[in-house]
């Protein structure tokens, strides 16, 4: 774990990491961090298909797993809470492994969210998820789950890779609410972040070591 003090001790804060590793470890991993290297108790957005069930719901809510919607995130910032999101969606988990590291395009609530709120923004990378757990394809449901995208795992128990997790550096953005109405420009930032992100992904990538020993 690497500059776990840039995430502020207090107040609203929107995490927001690189998902991928189809199993959703990704999430569970970083809010064990979170809790223990940083001391706070985040609010984790996760997918929905974590809410199909009232077990797997239940077994979420312990974990500190919310269903990810813009409503739940705003009520928790709120709060002064920190925010786990996953920009991403299920583009990212989901993705074949044939695109591991390849950020996909970033939805643009978190940004909306933290601009709502007056909340910074914490860019955070997840390296070791994508060899953790393989995906050879992504699969579209047509029928029960209409439009639901789901992955087809070529492992279903997780290989021992090396994590790291580290956190950037806060981003502020100092604009008035009036500025959501701007679609083009809360565009541009979410993809700026994108960027940024990947281009230290890129980074960290070619500079690690081995894998899995």
């Amino acid at each position: 774990v690497e500059n776990a003090h840039l995430v502020p001790k207090k107040g609203s804060v929107v995490i927001v990491p690189n998902h991928s590793g189809f199993s959703g470890l990704d999430a569970v991993m970083l809010n064990h961090v979170l809790v223990n290297d940083v001391k706070r108790v985040p609010r984790v957005l996760t997918h929905k298909l974590w809410f199909t069930t009232d077990f797997s719901e239940k077994v979420a809510k312990k974990m500190g797993f919310f269903e990810a919607n813009y409503e739940n995130g705003l009520q928790f910032l709120k709060r002064k809470n920190a925010v786990v999101i996953f920009p991403e969606g299920e583009a990212g988990n989901f993705k074949p492994s044939r695109k591991m590291y390849s950020l996909q395009e970033f939805k643009r609530g978190f940004i909306r969210m933290a601009i709502e709120t007056q909340s910074p923004i914490v860019p955070t990378l997840i390296i070791g998820a994508e060899e953790t757990n393989f995906t050879l394809k992504q699969l579209t449901m047509k029928t029960i789950f209409k439009g639901l995208k789901i992955p087809l795992p070529l492992n279903l128990v997780p290989f021992p890779a090396k994590w790291r997790i580290i956190f950037l550096e806060p981003i502020y953005l100092p604009y008035d609410v009036a500025i959501l109405e701007d679609h083009t420009f809360i565009r541009e930032i979410a993809a700026d972040i994108q960027e940024l992100m990947q281009e230290r992904m890129n980074a960290e990538i070619r500079k690690r070591g081995s894998i899995y020993f």
